[in-house]
């Protein structure tokens, strides 16, 4: 089990946003994902945090040579956890990392704002990896989800966000509104 593999659950699962491949639809066993806020960015982003019972869909892709620097960077607020036993998936017998806020990046105070560039790019990679049911459980399954998202589509404040159609636009509003979530147009810095 000498290669190496990240578990993707939110932007990494788009494969538009990094360089990694192969890459397989994937499962992992007793974590969710769920909406953090860090001290590292002004934003809310997508963590992963064991918890009984859960199944989190996902992406595993490959990492060349193991060499985890630069997705290390790209995750700077996060740290990496080894859960190839907990992790279902066509790869092989590789080993597999998932990226979750370490404790000591977490912010004490309110949450921080999500960017709806973001929600975009993450459910554009589900639905393309899972299909259209895939995204509408990944809104499902996403725990935390504040009551409003930062509506930056006209300017992308998310370094990694992708172009979205007019149509996927249409079913990351609508799985929004289905959570009672509003979207609201206030400047904030990723």
């Amino acid at each position: 089990m000498s290669d190496a593999y990240f578990f993707g659950y939110g932007s990494l699962v788009n494969r538009a946003t990094h360089i990694h491949a192969p890459s397989f639809p994937a499962r992992l066993r007793g974590w969710r994902r769920v909406w953090k806020s860090t001290v590292l960015r002004d934003v809310a982003f997508l963590s992963a945090e064991p918890w009984d019972g859960s199944v989190l869909e996902g992406l595993v892709a490959h990492v060349p040579g193991g060499d985890w620097a630069a997705l290390d960077v790209r995750e700077r607020a996060y740290g990496r956890h080894e859960v190839s036993a907990h992790c279902e998936h066509e790869a092989g017998e590789v080993r597999v990392e998932v990226y979750a806020v370490a404790p000591e990046h977490m912010a004490a105070d309110a949450a921080h704002p999500v960017l709806l560039s973001y929600v975009d790019t993450v459910v554009q990679g589900f639905a393309d990896v899972f299909g259209e049911a895939g995204a509408l459980r990944f809104f499902e399954t996403t725990a935390g989800w504040p009551p409003v998202v930062v509506d930056d589509r006209a300017a992308p404040i998310y370094p990694r966000a992708t172009e979205v159609s007019a149509q996927e636009r249409d079913f990351v509003d609508a799985g929004l509104r289905r959570l009672g979530v509003e979207k609201v147009a206030t400047p904030v810095r990723a």
